[in-house]
């Protein structure tokens, strides 16, 4: 009787961390941006207040190989999370290459400024880019 109200314990105890899990992605509040981009800093005003954002500077505090999985899973690309506007997509020679899905991932791994900005993470929506469109669903979306 111990050793199988301990494994329902142990089986309960999982589901719990699972539940918290999904609940937090659900309600992720995130922007992921470079501190010295003008742009960048514009769009973080415009979008105030962002009462329970967390503010990654990438800069600073490089992304993690999970947390760019997470940016893939809402984008459904990682190519959407590539920006080809960086200077280093043309010194690299990248334009003329043809890169797959693990290249641009791997890309934005190894060098920050591929990763398109900003990201915004909104529970289970995400915003990529500074476009005005962009912004202003992003807007939309965190307040109301």
């Amino acid at each position: 009787m111990d050793a199988k109200n301990s494994t329902i314990e142990r089986k309960w105890v999982s589901l719990q961390e699972i539940k918290t899990e999904m609940t937090n992605k659900r309600h992720m509040h995130k922007i992921y941006h470079l501190g010295t981009c003008d742009t960048c800093q514009r769009i973080i005003k415009e979008l105030q207040p962002l009462d329970g954002f967390e503010l990654q500077d990438i800069k600073t505090e490089a992304i993690t190989e999970k947390q760019l999985e997470e940016m893939h899973s809402l984008a459904g690309s990682y190519e959407g999370l590539f920006s080809k506007r960086a200077r280093l997509y043309r010194q690299m020679g990248l334009h003329e290459k043809e890169l797959s899905e693990a290249d641009y991932k791997n890309l934005i791994l190894e060098q920050y400024t591929f990763l398109k900005r900003p990201v915004i993470l909104v529970d289970d929506q995400i915003f990529i880019g500074n476009s005005k469109k962009t912004v202003a669903a992003a807007r939309e979306a965190i307040h109301n």
